[in-house]
């Protein structure tokens, strides 16, 4: 049942139109993952669904009653008021009577396992974004609207959040960079691209094929169009006999093409990371020997002994403030470790990815951060002018000269990669650099460490990311021990003790009676041979209709019947084929 209905909506910020007469139902029980590159929109498009401000034209038609909820990406500044206090401020602007508000905040504090009494500001990351989600579940939405929800959070508070929604019987939509994440939550992923809305309803891993074959299309449609353009500008440029003769209908179709070729919205370029390597490291790179730090009588690093070989990729996990940046300023001489020995190999030289970007100057432009005042920087040897480098990283030239403080967080990140891919390195050390990337970039990332010859220290809270990338993991605890595995996150799940179950005392039950096998009837055997048919004619329809929507003319149409009525048919087609594979999976398993 649709409750929220976008058609036609249009919006933008001064440059290009962040939604460009988008459409999209949002129906009861969907839990819809927003992806897109960063500043695509996706904030913007939430902010819209609540109703924060108007479209700038289209329609936002909403079921009645119907109540939204938003979840902020980041914590607000000043937040010192007690949890109780902050929930009933939220509640009193709406004039819900006192002893209703007292119910609605303590089922919600109950829910969330919170502190009524916790001031805010003392608050951990996971802690405050569950008082941010109080204070939209105190509101009883139908629908939740959560932006980034994972940013800054360890696994544990991610894992919780995770169970937490997954439990909730709300309609979400949530954007979010995290795979993982939108792996095991989304139902639905709705993509923001270049204005447009690309609604899969299916789950994550479906939606990487299904997206990848829209791109395939999309290529062969510009592909045949730019060569009939460049055909008929051929044509056009013919001599003085041809022109005679000319056909005026032609020319017309040709000056269409060209309106069309220019309005036409390109992709958001793709990153394209180059790391310079240094000199050849030593085989041993860092030894450390029962080594331990305090911090004012606290042991954050308990008599770690550890042996890091060139070509590693250690992965750093554990909850915030258990000491993983700590350890990597100790193994970098940041700081002087309480007792213990530490050695360094040979020709060792360090890259530091620091996730407070400290090594960003805010008042300097982007360019200057990479090149001072300088017009090219050296990469691999090689020189490069500073504008042609920072593009590589999606920075127009236009970017590059603005301040480093008005950048997103996106953008800061990849801008702190940009500068320290120009370092000489043999030892990359990199402490939260996933946060804020598009997934897009995470990709770029990974297979860029993935070929580095050097060593990798890795710190990141991402698990598809530490699965993809290190070989081994140092596990940290609250006490300052550390535990090295073999692999990734999920490696580590698995040598988790299971607890035993608490065992009750029951009474014997009856053996159950063995039951003759079930066997295919007549009307399923008869079902199981016509199937592959029926699925070969769907996935043939299905082609056909991304190669029509792929077609530039499908769009032409003012009131966007064709595209609409296309949508509508290619989300039957899926859901019938995602049908029909099942009932042949079931089929499948009974015997004849």
């Amino acid at each position: 049942m649709n409750i929220i209905s976008l058609n036609q909506v249009s919006h933008a910020f001064g440059g290009p139109k962040l939604l460009d007469n988008a459409s999209l139902q949002i129906e009861s029980g969907d839990r819809i993952c927003l992806l897109g590159r960063n500043g695509a929109g996706k904030s913007t498009l939430l902010h819209l669904i609540n109703a924060d401000f108007p479209p700038d034209s289209g329609e936002i038609i909403r079921k009645q009653g119907i109540k939204t909820a938003y979840v902020p990406q980041e914590f607000p500044e000043a937040w010192t008021d007690r949890v109780r206090n902050y929930l009933h401020d939220i509640l009193a602007t709406q004039e819900i009577e006192p002893h209703l508000a007292d119910i609605s905040i303590e089922q919600t504090l109950s829910q969330l396992d919170l502190d009524p009494e916790a001031e805010l500001s003392t608050l951990s990351g996971g802690l405050k974004r569950r008082a941010l989600l109080a204070a939209a579940l105190v509101q009883d939405p139908d629908l939740l609207l959560l932006d980034e929800p994972t940013n800054h959070l360890d696994i544990n508070a991610i894992c919780w959040l995770e169970n937490f929604l997954q439990r909730l019987r709300k309609t979400l939509i949530f954007i979010s960079h995290d795979r993982t994440f939108a792996r095991n939550l989304a139902n639905r992923i709705v993509e923001l691209d270049r204005g447009q809305l690309q609604d899969y309803r299916c789950n994550y891993a479906t939606f990487l094929e299904r997206r990848q074959d829209v791109l395939n299309s999309e290529d062969k449609a510009w592909a045949r169009f730019n060569q009939k353009l460049a055909e008929e500008e051929i044509w056009i440029r013919k001599g003085i006999k041809a022109r005679r003769t000319r056909n005026m209908g032609r020319v017309r179709e040709l000056l269409k093409l060209r309106e069309e070729r220019r309005q036409r919205r390109e992709r958001t370029g793709q990153v394209r990371l180059q790391l310079e390597t240094g000199q050849r490291s030593g085989q041993m790179v860092l030894e450390a020997e029962q080594l331990s730090f305090n911090y004012d009588n606290n042991k954050i690093i308990d008599s770690l002994d550890l042996r890091i070989m060139r070509g590693d990729r250690i992965g750093l996990i554990g909850p915030n403030g258990s000491g993983k940046t700590t350890l990597l300023k100790v193994l970098t001489e940041e700081l002087q470790p309480t007792s213990g020995k530490l050695r360094h190999g040979t020709n060792l030289q360090i890259a530091y990815f620091d996730q407070l970007r400290e090594q960003l100057n805010e008042d300097r432009s982007v360019k200057q951060n990479i090149a001072d005042d300088h017009d090219q920087v050296l990469i691999n040897g090689q020189p490069r002018h500073i504008y042609g480098y920072l593009q590589d990283f999606l920075f127009t030239p236009e970017r590059a000269r603005t301040p480093v403080r008005v950048l997103s967080g996106g953008e800061k990140n990849r801008l702190l990669l940009a500068k320290l891919f120009t370092q000489p390195a043999n030892l990359l050390i990199l402490d939260e650099p996933t946060n804020d990337l598009d997934m897009e970039t995470l990709d770029l990332l990974e297979e860029l460490l993935l070929d580095y010859q050097g060593t990798v220290l890795l710190v990141s809270h991402d698990r598809s990311f530490l699965n993809n990338v290190v070989t081994s993991s140092l596990i940290f605890d609250s006490q300052g021990m550390i535990e090295e595995i073999i692999g990734g996150y999920d490696d580590w799940l698995k040598v988790q003790p299971i607890p035993e179950p608490t065992r009750k005392k029951e009474k014997a039950k009856p053996a159950p009676r063995k039951e003759r096998p079930r066997k295919l009837s007549f009307k399923e055997k008869k079902e199981l041979e016509q199937l592959p048919e029926k699925i070969d004619a769907l996935e043939s329809e299905q082609i056909a209709l991304h190669e029509q929507m792929a077609n530039p003319d499908s769009y032409k149409e003012r009131d966007g019947s064709l595209i609409t009525t296309l949508k509508e048919r290619l989300q039957k087609v899926e859901s019938s084929l995602e049908k029909a594979y099942q009932r042949w999976d079931e089929l499948e398993k009974i015997p004849e």
